[in-house]
């Protein structure tokens, strides 16, 4: 046990060529960094694939300029000597294998579909075929060469899936029919898809988009139809991988397709795969639940966010009320370095031709972690160290009793039962400032209670497995290396201190960007009135197109129709036709949610007989002072910002003509309803044309860019109604201003600007044209 005259790793894996898989995800950049500083014998080559216009040369020198590289990159003389010497790129994916070098003497296989719940053809192509593809390749070169190439792959220690127990460093039991399974799950997709297209569900998605986008337009709602379908197809082949995966005995998809790629391996291994040569050298290595590095890199080390980090933050914002484990039931945690220094011991370590070794990496065997601890650990941390919630102070920690999966099942269920009825009625609130506040913490709230859905669905397998996974074998390797190599490769996860790991490490690591980022918001948080970004300049080709009413000002046709009809009549007769309009208000509101251009013919009639001089004479004498009276401030000062920066302003309105003359000196073009006269210049109380509503809006702003030469995409739009959302999606710079509940949370959704225009201060609604306002 670790004599003197064992060979060290380095020394074992020395003048080898070893290609490694999935380097740019934490396991694999952990293990590049590993050897290219520990084992500077080594040749390695790396399988990364294009990115978009990427090349995987240009993405694995992106991955060497990392800070973590610093010095193995200072100390090759710069990221370019160092890919010249040590690392060579292999340009390719899983789903394309391509030819590996002939020389190659190793692979480690670190790439692979981590997401706990892929769609189902998504999990056996990368988890089995993927497998399957690299193994073709690894033969093709160990024929040319001739040499005996030794695979590691890493799994994960979850395929034992649904088991109790303890777990044996051993192929997984079943009698699953791999090739069956394989064909079955590769299928599902075009199922999947075939069932979608069926009358029943498109007529059940249609009827609700349309009913939803109705005044927005019916190809607004012929889009939302189809994405909603497709995202029915993304969450049906998730779901029928769980059900599978669940029904064979597995947690999840993800561990029911490694567990196949698992026996893949074994098989490949075996020599009983079509024209095998041979049996081969292979290793399985199993880890746990891996989170941030206990010393190396450096302590804390961790990239991007894994199984625990979205808990333990969502538990410091007080936003996980409870978890359903039970406090006795280990949670099996593993620091990534101590994973890939097994990986490495592992690699120089391979076994006989035809024997897998079975290696997990974990902790709960001999260094148990409860939830409990888990808990404990990370409220002494949040208690010490807690996240602000704005004014208010530190974030108020939940208390966790553990009451058991089933009472935190029953907890989530009335809150979202709850959720939906309040999210209806706000949806169909009248407009107001109390609604969009509302409509703001139920967004919130809604986003709250679907991550305590997600993760429920996905962890509550995890919190209640009663699991020991055994590494007697893992444990035998590190004692045989020399007590150099043990403190070198170090994963003997005995001596982690669970209470200082989270304390002092992980949670520090995991909270330390999120705290940087609240940091940032601080200083940059505005007025929401002011907070929209920079209008630019250089504005040839650029457009800032608005709405009028509801946008720049706060009336509507109803209010204006009724100031202009009233000026003519005295007392008595305003009444009248006060009370006359009120009947007919419910239709219109009808009118209006079917179809705003319904709504404004309605409106509209109310003009027959009228002189179209007339109007524009009021306009031009009496309106401006009413229409002046409610256009917002920040609304003109964002219209001149537009204008100083070279835009052309343009203002598209349902309102007719004559109610947009104050407003003339304003914009560039104007593009309003107009009324239909007859040969005497008297109102007919029909338009000219069908009203600028809906998609017809949007429609109008193409064509008038095309004509005008206009870049939709750097243009701006501004409008507060979601029947506005295809003008608003029709450019690139979409604000929504003081919206409605609709259009409020499509905005928030697509990360749309939102401005709150406030109406002058002091200023007096009144229909009364003898009040001055």
């Amino acid at each position: 046990m670790g004599q003197r005259d064992t060979p060290s790793v380095a020394e074992r894996l020395a003048g080898q060529h070893v290609l490694l898989t999935g380097v740019t995800g934490f396991v694999g950049e952990a293990l590049l960094h590993l050897m290219l500083t520990e084992v500077p014998d080594v040749r390695v080559s790396v399988l990364v694939r294009p990115k978009g216009s990427t090349s995987g040369a240009a993405r694995t020198a992106k991955l060497l300029e990392k800070p973590v590289f610093a010095d193995v990159v200072a100390a090759a003389g710069g990221v370019e000597a160092l890919i010249d010497a040590r690392v060579a790129v292999v340009e390719g994916d899983l789903a394309d294998v391509p030819a590996l070098p002939a020389d190659i003497d190793a692979v480690v296989h670190c790439a692979g579909d981590v997401s706990f719940d892929p769609p189902v053809d998504e999990g056996f192509t990368t988890n089995v075929i993927g497998v399957r593809d690299l193994l073709d390749r690894i033969d093709e070169a160990q024929a040319a060469s001739g040499r005996e190439i030794h695979y590691v792959h890493i799994s994960t220690a979850y395929v034992a899936g649904r088991r109790r127990g303890s777990i044996p460093e051993a192929p997984v039991e079943h009698d699953v029919d791999l090739e069956t399974e394989l064909a079955w799950g590769l299928g599902q997709r075009r199922a999947v898809e075939d069932q979608s297209r069926g009358a029943d569900l498109l007529t059940k998605e249609r009827k609700k988009a349309e009913k939803e986008h109705s005044r927005a337009g019916l190809l607004t709602a012929a889009r939302a139809t189809e994405a909603a379908r497709r995202q029915w197809v993304k969450d049906e082949l998730v779901r029928i991988g769980t059900e599978r995966a669940r029904s064979l005995g597995w947690t999840d998809c993800y561990t029911f397709t490694k567990a196949m790629g698992e026996r893949v391996v074994e098989r490949w291994a075996a020599g009983s795969t079509p024209g095998a040569a041979g049996p081969r050298r292979a290793s399985i290595v199993r880890p746990s639940i891996i989170e941030s590095a206990l010393e190396r890199p450096h302590v804390g080390w961790i990239e991007g966010f894994k199984m625990a980090e979205p808990l333990i933050l969502a538990y410091g914002r007080g936003e996980l009320p409870e978890f359903p484990a039970a406090p006795d039931t280990i949670v099996d945690i593993v620091p990534v370095d101590h994973v890939v220094s097994a990986i490495v011991a592992v690699l120089a370590h391979p076994p006989e031709p035809g024997d897998v070794g079975y290696f997990h990496v974990s902790s709960g065997d001999r260094n148990p972690l409860t939830f409990n601890m888990l808990y404990s650990s990370v409220r002494t941390y949040f208690d010490h160290h807690p996240f602000t919630a704005g004014d208010r102070g530190a974030a108020r920690l939940p208390e966790w009793r553990f009451p058991g999966a089933r009472s935190v099942e029953r907890l989530l269920s009335t809150s979202e039962k709850a959720w939906k009825v309040a999210d209806y009625v706000v949806g169909h609130a009248p407009r107001s400032d109390r609604a969009r506040e509302l409509a703001r913490k139920l967004h919130q709230q809604g986003r709250r209670l679907e991550f305590l859905r997600r993760y429920l669905d996905l962890y509550m397998e995890y919190a209640t497995a009663e699991l020991r996974f055994s590494d007697k074998q893992t444990m035998a390797l590190f004692t045989s290396l020399s007590e150099e190599d043990r403190a070198t490769f170090a994963f003997d996860t005995s001596v982690v201190d669970w209470p200082r790991y989270f304390i002092e490490v992980h949670c520090p690591a995991v909270t330390a960007p999120v705290r940087r980022l609240d940091e940032l918001r601080a200083l940059r948080k505005k007025p929401s009135g002011t907070s929209l970004r920079e209008v630019g300049s250089g504005g040839e080709g650029i457009a800032a197109f608005f709405d009028m009413d509801g946008t720049l000002l706060s009336s509507n046709v109803i209010e204006t129709y009724l100031w202009v009809r009233l000026r003519e009549l005295d007392g008595g007769e305003r009444l009248a036709e006060l009370g006359r309009i009120a009947s007919k208000v419910p239709s219109l509101v009808q009118a209006e949610r079917r179809s705003r251009s319904d709504f404004l013919r309605g409106v509209y009639r109310e003009y027959e007989g009228a002189r179209a001089a007339d109007l524009d004479a009021v306009a031009d004498e009496h309106l401006t002072d009413h229409i002046l009276s409610r256009l917002s401030p920040d609304a003109v000062r964002r219209i001149r910002e537009h204008r100083a920066a070279g835009h052309q302003t343009v203002l598209i309105t349902g309102a007719i003509r004559p109610l947009t003359r104050p407003l003339r000196p304003l914009f560039d073009h104007i593009e309003a309803a107009d009324l239909a006269v007859d040969e005497r210049g008297v109102c007919t109380g029909f338009l000219a044309s069908s009203p600028l509503v809906g998609e017809s809006r949007a429609a109008w702003m193409r064509s008038y860019a095309a004509e005008h030469h206009i870049d939709m995409k750097a243009s701006f739009a501004y409008a507060d109604s979601h029947s506005d959302l295809p003008l608003l999606e029709a450019v690139g710079n979409p604000v929504a201003v003081r919206p409605d509940v609709p259009l409020y949370r499509h905005a928030r959704r697509s990360h749309w600007d939102v401005a709150d225009w406030a109406s002058p201060s002091g200023s007096v609604r009144a229909l009364d044209p003898g009040v001055r306002t």
